[in-house]
């Protein structure tokens, strides 16, 4: 059952998983999070990652506003070695929300801008950040004008939102073409890496399920034909922006019915998506962000939380039960596929623990990262404060409130509403005042 965070000390968290029927892994000693790692000649100072997390706050037109500059500013001077921006439309009508960030040929000058000011900000602590941009197209969860007006490559009566189109094998063609418009843009911004979004319920992750897509080259029962758009939408990048790093943020389960790594019953089967890191894999990917479930529909299963959003049904599984699922999944495909680079996710919940628990996954070859995103909304110099300290801060953790997501739903601007409260915390107040 769900339990609020209450563990005063290392001793209580551990008893607790233990009697929920697991091991945490714990190490007091947090070295292994701060030894450098490479990918593909670049060195990564540390093993820490600001997973993607959006902000709901561009410009119209896509570009990076001053709160976007803010953030990524903030994430610089905090130390950690990886930046993986939150999910940056390929196209209008595959923004989340009209304040989605949008790559395109308007903006790409804007965000060659704010890279630099994010590696200049970073050399002040002495690091080099390695630079990861999402590339997504929001399928059933595009709001470009802050209405629904959902695309889809299948229908799915778990999570339907009202009517549909269902997209042409041509549609689906010419938004890969922005896939790739969008990844030279990329190239020519300054990111060291391409994210090809392939979870939470979006367009991509949609398709690798896309078992009911009938007379289509890109659905149907066999599991190759499904992976095609996404690892065609990557051969096409290989080929057409040359010496970019290529990786995906990927659902390895989405855990309801119908979707990508579950069985009939919604439950994790992770056959396919093994198959498909092999096929991954055999296209030179070094690098994959793992993450499981939907933000929309089960975000406790990527996102185990302390205080649900108003009105939403308590999970049955206890958050320590979800940080271990998550723990789990990942170190199965890292020792099924040790030269991967695998990021690990849902460790901001265990607050001041994250980094002992984070170390001994990598100590113990379970993930070669540790990603970070609400609690990289509340502390973006979490690493800077373990590499002078040792430790973190129980004062500045992310305490799991849902605040931010309770903004993010509702098309706000999406950030801290406890650290970072003169913003984000007045932004909450405005959104209970408008009664939501």
């Amino acid at each position: 059952m769900h339990e609020r965070f209450r563990y005063k000390t290392k001793n209580e968290i551990l008893e607790k998983s233990s009697a929920l029927g697991f091991e945490l892994p714990y190490i007091d000693d947090i070295s292994s999070l701060l030894t450098p790692l490479s990918i593909e000649g670049f060195t990564i100072p540390n093993r820490l990652v600001v997973q993607p997390m959006e902000g709901y706050d561009s410009e119209t037109d896509g570009s990076p506003s001053s709160l976007t500059k803010r953030r990524y500013l903030r994430y610089a001077t905090g130390g950690s070695g990886m930046i993986w921006f939150e999910a940056v439309a390929v196209s209008q009508d595959g923004r989340s929300n009209p304040n989605q960030l949008w790559l395109s040929e308007n903006t790409s000058a804007a965000f060659s801008i704010l890279n630099e000011e994010v590696r200049e900000s970073a050399k002040q602590n002495g690091i080099k950040p390695f630079l990861v941009i999402q590339l997504t197209h929001s399928g059933r969860y595009s709001k470009p004008y802050g209405k629904p007006k959902p695309v889809v490559a299948i229908h799915n009566d778990t999570i339907d939102i009202g009517t549909s189109y269902m997209l042409t094998d041509d549609d689906l063609k010419r938004i890969q073409d922005r896939y790739v418009i969008a990844a030279r843009l990329a190239a020519d911004s300054g990111f060291d890496a391409i994210d090809i979004k392939a979870c939470h319920g979006y367009l991509i992750i949609e398709l690798l399920a896309a078992k009911s897509r009938k007379n289509s080259i890109y659905g149907g029962e066999d599991p190759s034909i499904r992976f095609r758009y996404l690892l065609e939408t990557i051969e096409r990048i290989k080929s057409e922006v040359p010496k970019m790093i290529i990786t995906t943020r990927l659902n390895i389960s989405d855990r309801y019915k119908g979707g990508f790594g579950v069985d009939t019953a919604g439950r994790s089967d992770f056959r396919e998506p093994l198959l498909l890191v092999q096929e991954l894999k055999a296209r030179g990917i070094t690098m994959i962000n793992i993450s499981m479930g939907s933000p929309y529909f089960n975000s406790y299963v990527t996102r185990p939380f302390n205080t649900p959003l108003p009105g939403q049904q308590v999970p049955e599984e206890h958050p320590l039960t979800g940080v271990f699922n998550m723990i789990s999944g990942t170190s199965l495909f890292q020792k099924k596929f040790p030269e991967i680079r695998f990021i690990g996710s849902a460790y901001s919940y265990l607050r001041q623990y994250a980094p002992n628990v984070g170390a001994a996954v990598i100590k113990n070859g379970d993930a070669s990262f540790i990603g970070l995103g609400r609690s990289s909304f509340a502390y973006p110099s979490l690493t800077l404060d373990l590499i002078k300290n040792g430790k973190a801060d129980p004062s500045k953790v992310c305490i799991t409130c849902s605040g931010c997501t309770r903004l993010i739903k509702n098309l706000r601007h999406g950030g801290c509403v406890i650290r970072d409260r003169e913003i984000y915390g007045n932004e909450l107040k405005k959104l209970i005042a408008d009664g939501k």
